[in-house]
């Protein structure tokens, strides 16, 4: 029987320009040079940029990165009263020295009237002349046309004659825009076959979509089905709004789900989708951000089975609770524990934490008795798996003391400075005793930049100052996260902390405190992951 042979999609990631239209989002030159060599080590096709021209980050990163064959200069069509050879913005676009070059251009009549104030007919120009001028000069045109799913229901004739001109022009793609996301998939399938119909084949067809309905990977994979070859979206689906499409969804979708894995293939390996997890989440890193844990494929959650009866099967079997294998895409089965876990969740984390441990049927029920005592008390396990597996090691005689506290003092300072402006300063004291020997430090939490960071980080700093023969294996450690909850309510109130903390290794662990006061709390969870860091390199 003859193999079928397998349609090449195409991969245009646009992080660094739409994804950075996100709220709160800015990248600095050096930080675009990081993303866009992790994305050409995952092996996108085309890396969108940014707009040469428009501000000095995106001009330098150009200039730096150029050499890049996969990169992408993206701008707009020429201004009215303006040729495409005399538009200097134009210019600044094709003088970045790519090969790709990406215009946007209105394909919407009502854009075209209102938000540029020209005639139907000269907007057509203006696509036309324009991508010819690119494509004049030895360059891969793109074009993405803006509005085309709104333009389809307004004026279908206008909006194809204006994607035609494009393409007529020399355009390699023309990518369709779902600018608003608001177009559902079934609007996407319909839209997508007239413009086949049309006259453009679906190979010169892209996608672009935006979230705004939550239908961006739908409305995507729909467009594939309906025969585009192009893809746009983002990682981690940034964007404006609510988001552009998911890559880190979308790729390992189109890898892994038979659907579109047996019809289709793309520049991107089978070793490169295990390194997706750790992309997405250096993303976040540089973005100075959590990563969402209930992200698929890449999050925390994705491959976390909490109920018993989930994990008793996933021991026998992952297949019975896991559409895919997580080391595929660089990431790992957990098995937490909580208040719904059974034997089988507390074998399998006892097993993971490498507890050299034979436990007898006692010490099970023990172990699983006082977590769920633990838990009803406020704390969760379930997100504090270092904090666990030191639970279970002291209740079996297997957690070494490393050091006792003997008290600590925390004082907050809110005072007028010489420029009357209202500061605050937090101080710490921590009495510790190490290998016999009581040790005293004293730390407050002042910044680089003087600025007060709270008395938590003010504790954080006076205990790992001085922890005698263990100290050097936590002075690569640090907080990276710090969530706070309040449980129960009303006067019995508690409130829970959860610490992530980071070493230099990139290893990743989280620890949890309960307490009445939210400073006991955070340095319980302080205590525990020093504890655990310890305990893993001692």
């Amino acid at each position: 029987m003859r193999r079928l042979q397998k349609e090449r999609l195409y991969i245009y990631d646009t992080t660094l320009r739409d994804g950075q239209q996100t709220q709160g989002v800015h990248f600095s030159a050096d930080e675009k040079i990081e993303i866009a060599d992790l994305l050409s080590a995952l092996g996108v096709d085309y890396i969108e940029g940014g707009w040469p021209g428009a501000n000095p980050t995106d001009t330098s990163f150009f200039e730096t990165y150029r050499a890049n064959a996969n990169l992408v200069a993206f701008g707009m069509t020429k201004r009215s009263g303006k040729s495409a050879a005399n538009d200097d913005v134009l210019a600044s676009v094709l003088n970045a020295g790519t090969k790709k070059i990406c215009l946007v251009g209105k394909t919407h009549d009502f854009h075209v009237q209102k938000a540029l104030g020209v005639s139907l007919s000269e907007n057509l120009q203006a696509i036309k002349q324009s991508i010819s001028h690119v494509v004049s000069m030895g360059r891969e045109a793109i074009f993405d046309a803006e509005h085309f799913f709104d333009g389809m229901i307004s004026n279908p004739d206008y909006t194809l004659e204006a994607i035609l001109s494009a393409f007529n022009a020399g355009a390699r793609w023309i990518v369709l825009c779902d600018t608003n996301g608001g177009t559902l998939p079934k609007e996407v399938e319909t839209a997508v076959s007239k413009a086949i119909k049309a006259g453009i084949p679906g190979a010169h067809l892209g996608i672009h979509t935006h979230n705004d309905t939550d239908n961006a990977v739908a409305n995507t994979l729909i467009a594939v089905d309906a025969g585009v070859r192009q893809i746009q979206g983002t990682l981690n689906g940034l964007g404006e709004r609510c988001g552009n499409a998911n890559l880190t969804s979308i790729i390992p979708t189109l890898a892994l789900k038979s659907h579109y894995r047996d019809r289709y293939e793309t520049g991107i390996s089978k070793s490169a989708l295990k390194e997706i997890t750790r992309l997405s989440r250096r993303l976040d890193d540089i973005l100075n951000q959590v990563p969402m844990r209930q992200a698929a494929y890449v999050g925390a959650s994705a491959f976390a089975h909490k109920s018993g009866l989930h994990a008793s099967a996933i021991l026998k079997d992952p297949s019975t609770y896991e559409h895919v294998d997580p080391e595929l895409v660089g990431n790992e089965r957990i098995i937490p524990m909580s208040n719904q876990a059974g034997a089988s969740n507390l074998k399998k984390r006892l097993r993971d934490a490498g507890i050299g441990h034979e436990f007898t049927d006692d010490e099970l029920v023990k172990i699983l008795r006082i977590v769920k005592e633990k838990e009803s008390e406020g704390y969760s396990y379930d997100t504090a798996q270092a904090s666990f597996e030191l639970l279970a090691r002291r209740i079996i005689g297997q957690l070494p003391e490393f050091f006792d506290i003997k008290r600590y003092k925390v004082t907050v300072e809110r005072r007028k400075n010489k420029y009357n402006k209202m500061i605050s300063l937090s101080e710490a004291v921590v009495v510790v005793k190490v290998d016999g020997q009581k040790k005293l430090s004293v730390s407050e939490s002042l910044d680089e930049l003087g600025s007060d960071r709270g008395p938590v980080n003010a504790l954080a700093k006076a205990l790992a100052k001085d922890l005698g023969q263990y100290q050097h294996f936590i002075d690569d450690m640090r907080l990276v996260d710090f969530k706070v909850r309040i449980t129960q309510g009303g006067t019995e109130a508690v409130t829970r902390v959860v610490i992530d903390s980071e070493d230099s290794t990139g290893r990743r662990w989280a620890t949890v405190g309960v307490s009445a006061n939210i400073v006991d709390a955070s340095f319980d969870a302080l205590i525990d992951a020093m504890n655990w860091k310890i305990l893993q390199d001692f």
